[in-house]
């Protein structure tokens, strides 16, 4: 082999910025910002733009600061499945101390400058976050129990709680609300994709519902979890950051979800291969809507609030 292809197989394998910054999860990311910015914004407190923007920032930094622990605990499971083989530790890019080190340091950067730009109960919350992301779900719980989805959806629940920390220095009903919108939406979303998706966690020793308990019970906690999701979600609009434009858009998406679970939960497993999973594929696709639109149109409300709209 010549020095010119020792050479260019060495930059081939050299992490690159991209490297690094997947470590840090940004599609995950960008729900994070949008829904801590929502809860930063509904909060009923004016907020200087630069806080908000340091706020949100920081609420980011700290989850992709998760993203980059949870790489480096998970790495061995990511090689394993080809959903992640091409992350960049399993892929070679990046080392998993290097991983950690980044992880670390940006969580500790996250919290500590949250708190110097706002207050210290958004901090805590922040510190918490991380916390139960990669302590309580990542080391813990993911590789123990088939619930995995739901707990570590309640990690991703926490950045409208943090803004609206972040911005009053408290919490109240309305973002206890807009953290079990996000907690109750994470099960269906994801159990409906695994129902679909022949994904490879048994490979990788990680009890999923649809492996540990199959795919009937899967239909059926699809169902349970979108009643308990539609009662938050529509409770939500009778708080202090609910409105019209919430209460229109709750009642219309969650009587779309309720029917969309109702008939995954009739199907069969034969009748959902004969047509390619079709109304499993309907639900998912409604499900990347649904919380956007939700969290859109809290957005809205308050919005119009602010410019004396709604009186």
């Amino acid at each position: 082999m010549s020095d010119a292809s020792l050479h260019s197989d060495a930059y081939e394998n050299e992490a690159q910025f991209g490297d690094y910054f997947a470590l840090l999860k940004p599609r995950v990311m960008t729900l994070v910002v949008f829904t801590a910015f929502v809860g930063l914004l509904a909060a009923p407190v004016a907020v200087h733009p630069f806080v908000g923007f340091c706020a949100v920032l920081f609420i980011a930094v700290g989850g992709g600061a998760s993203g980059a622990l949870n790489m480096w605990y998970d790495s061995d499971i990511d090689a394993v499945m080809k959903r992640t083989a091409r992350r960049p530790i399993p892929a070679g890019k990046v080392t998993r101390d290097e991983a950690l080190a980044i992880g670390l340091t940006l969580s500790t950067f996250a919290v500590v400058f949250l708190g110097l730009a706002t207050n210290w109960v958004a901090a805590g919350l922040l510190a918490f976050t991380i916390f139960f992301y990669v302590v309580i779900y990542t080391m813990w719980l993911k590789r123990l129990t088939p619930q995995n989805i739901v707990i570590g959806g309640a990690a991703g629940a926490f950045p409208p709680m943090i803004g609206w920390a972040a911005a009053t220095g408290d919490i109240s009903t309305a973002s206890v609300l807009m953290f079990c919108l996000t907690f109750l939406w994470t099960p269906p979303h994801f159990w409906a994709l695994a129902l679909f998706v022949r994904m490879d966690y048994d490979n990788a020793t990680v009890p999923m519902l649809t492996v540990t308990h199959g795919r009937r019970a899967t239909r059926r906690h699809i169902l349970v979890y979108t009643v308990l999701l539609a009662a938050f979600a529509i409770g939500l609009a009778f708080t202090q950051v609910g409105g019209p434009i919430y209460l229109v858009t709750a009642l219309v998406l969650n009587a779309l979800f309720l029917k969309g679970a109702v008939q995954i939960a009739r199907r069969d497993e034969d009748t959902a291969e004969a047509d390619s999973y079709k109304a499993e594929r309907s639900f998912f696709k409604l499900s990347l809507l649904y919380l956007f639109a939700h969290f859109g149109a809290i957005l809205v409300d308050a919005g119009l609030d602010r410019a004396g709209v709604w009186g």
